[in-house]
């Protein structure tokens, strides 16, 4: 009977311990635009970036071409594939109290064309500029969905 004392309170210390340390989960919607200046047509579903997009890029035409929402968790990279031997990766690097950094690459056919780290914060979202594909240029946007 004297040993259920003093199990009951290092249990309970362990299990602070590892609930403490336990890895976060960060939800955050990854947007992949097609812009270029062959007309002059915003997706409807990009109203909410066309100011920003344009102070940043010199196109005229934004179409949406995928949204995800993800799931990330701290060093643990996910995949999304665009096209065949092409992917999208992005990992949060690192939390912070008011924001996170996250990595974005593009890969293709097993080589970075885009390695990129930024620092993501409540309400805002972060636009990256791409590479070139069939006549447009591919734009990211990175926003937290919540903290």
């Amino acid at each position: 009977m004297r040993r259920i004392p003093l199990v009951l309170p290092l249990g309970l210390i362990l299990v602070l311990l590892f609930a403490s340390t336990a890895p976060t989960q960060m939800n955050v919607r990854l947007r992949v635009i097609q812009a270029s200046n062959i007309g002059r047509a915003v997706d409807p579903s990009l109203r909410d970036l066309h100011g920003q997009m344009g102070s940043l890029f010199n196109f005229t035409s934004y179409r949406l071409f995928r949204q995800d929402d993800l799931s990330l968790y701290p060093g643990l990279p996910t995949s999304i594939q665009v096209r065949p031997g092409r992917y999208i990766e992005v990992t949060l690097v690192q939390e912070y109290r008011e924001g996170a950094e996250v990595r974005i690459r593009v890969i293709l056919e097993g080589k970075d064309i885009l390695n990129a780290m930024v620092r993501l914060s409540p309400g805002r979202t972060v636009l990256i500029g791409g590479p070139r594909h069939a006549g447009w240029v591919t734009i990211f946007a990175l926003s937290p969905a919540r903290y």
